[in-house]
């Protein structure tokens, strides 16, 4: 198939979005498909408000039409609802394209708790936004009921898988100067991750926060007695993983987080909150612990057997993931139905 993928998050962020692209990618690529991607590399962009870190295309449907000159796909998938994202549907609907879209972020959250905007306006956006979409997919049944209760429809699961090769158990020696047990977060260092209230627990040993973002020297400023590696590339990620002794994820916005299956499958437990994405990831008892109280589920995390945490992690195939990604998209035109078999008369 030849896909296009229209995304206003690509590299160089380093976001859960920008890796399950990135891995979808390669897995297509080496199945023989053709993907061309429609990001905001090589345009004028300008930063986003509070995310001076995320560009934004200043010119989208010119950054569109340079990427895909007279190309006709297959299939056209739009992974975000930012200017790229709105150039491609409003050039879809132009010319007659049939389209899938992904849901990644609760942005009316993120925007409530970075600037106080009203969630009400954000949704109505989203709904508009998403209401021509053949379907959209949705990383969890969870995300799904929510969506439904917001007015979005056409929605369908995709979920997401680890690479077990690249994420694996390992004799890390990254924090071997540091009290034990360590407990790690990974991910941007924003307000609506919620890293505050993984920072002021009562714990052991010592608190690791791989990642940046704006709210980074706020929060170095609060807790000096935290450790913040700042921004590292994938590729450095394992060796923190396994050196963990529990990951631990605070946010109560997230849709999904790849973070908590990428520590899994290095074998490192899961601390985090009884919300909606580690609900979606997480088996409590077993690959990690949720309660209220994020103290106490990070000191439990720590008794559980790290190769069952593995195993579990094993279940989650980045191949099926893709498979399930071809089997969602739809069609640029509606299939043609065939002609009716000719009757001849007696």
């Amino acid at each position: 198939m030849r896909i296009v993928l229209v995304t206003d998050a690509w590299h160089p962020q380093v976001n859960g979005v920008v890796r399950t692209w990135t891995t979808m990618l390669r897995i297509l690529a080496e199945w023989g498909h053709e993907v061309t991607v429609v990001s905001p590399e090589g345009s004028r962009t300008i930063p986003a408000p509070s995310e001076p870190d995320l560009r934004l295309c200043l010119q989208p449907g010119r950054q569109l039409r340079r990427v895909l000159g007279d190309l006709v796909p297959d299939a056209l998938h739009i992974a975000t609802e930012g200017p790229l994202g709105l150039a491609a549907r409003k050039m879809a609907l132009a010319r007659g394209w049939r389209f899938t879209t992904s849901f990644h972020t609760m942005f009316p959250d993120y925007l409530q708790a970075r600037m106080g905007i009203p969630a009400a306006l954000p949704w109505r956006y989203l709904r508009w936004f998403h209401r021509p979409s053949q379907r959209v997919l949705v990383p969890t049944p969870t995300v799904r009921d929510i969506l439904v209760q917001r007015g979005l429809g056409n929605l369908q699961i995709w979920s997401r898988g680890v690479d077990p090769v690249k994420f694996q158990p390992g004799a890390s020696q990254a924090f071997k100067d540091l009290l034990r047990p360590v407990f790690l977060s990974v991910g941007r260092v924003a307000r609506e991750k919620n890293l505050d209230a993984f920072l002021s627990l009562d714990l052991p040993g010592s608190k690791v926060v791989v990642g940046g973002g704006p709210d980074e020297a706020r929060l170095k400023k609060k807790f000096p007695d935290a450790v913040f590696l700042g921004m590292r590339n994938d590729d450095e990620l394992p060796g923190y993983y396994q050196a963990a002794d529990v990951f631990v994820f605070p946010s109560l916005t997230d849709t999904f987080g790849l973070v908590m299956l990428e520590a899994m499958a290095c074998g490192t437990p899961v601390a985090a909150f009884r919300s909606e994405a580690p609900l979606a990831v997480v088996q409590p008892g077993v690959t990690g612990c949720l309660d209220e109280d994020l103290a106490h589920a990070c000191r439990e995390a720590l008794s559980l057997d790290r190769h069952a945490v593995r195993a579990h992690a094993l279940t989650r195939s980045w191949d099926a993931i893709a498979s399930d990604l071809l089997a969602a998209l739809a069609p640029l035109t509606p299939q043609a139905e065939p002609d009716p078999p000719l009757v001849h008369a007696g």
